[in-house]
């Protein structure tokens, strides 16, 4: 089985989180969180960003680490392990623009139960779960801060 790590962010402004929708050749269809395969020689952090900016066009800066899942998929190489770390992160506006080379189709921000349930993936409502806790102590202690 091969290894692979990937770094996202759960990215907050003003309350609400980003949210891709990826529709690739009708087979895989969901909202998910940006994410990307860590490039060599780059830190964690760096990555998330640079993930966010590249799948949705916002401009954001990491807050905190929230934690990491983990998941397996096929290839046609064989098994793949992936391991992505994510990230707390803040936004400066609501703009996003979807990566259509990566097949993201919509993007948004979206009041914390909607993205929820609109997320495909247990493992990243978990992560959304945890990361929105921490925002919401953050904000009541004043030390987060809108751009």
């Amino acid at each position: 089985m091969n290894e692979a790590v990937s770094c996202g962010g759960v990215v907050i402004y003003r309350g609400k989180i980003l949210l891709l929708f990826k529709n690739y050749r009708d087979r895989y269809n969901g909202w998910v969180m940006p994410k990307g395969t860590v490039e060599p020689g780059e830190e964690f952090p760096d990555t998330a960003v640079r993930e966010v900016k590249e799948e949705s066009g916002a401009n954001a800066k990491v807050v905190k680490y929230i934690g990491d899942s983990t998941y397996e998929f096929k290839t046609p190489e064989g098994l793949i392990s992936k391991r992505v770390h994510w990230f707390l992160m803040n936004a400066d506006s609501y703009y996003s623009k979807p990566q259509r080379e990566e097949y993201f189709t919509d993007s948004g921000f979206y009041k914390y139960h909607e993205a929820f349930y609109l997320l495909k993936y247990d493992n990243e409502r978990s992560i959304l779960e945890q990361a929105y806790e921490e925002y919401m102590q953050l904000k009541k202690s004043g030390q987060w801060l809108n751009r």
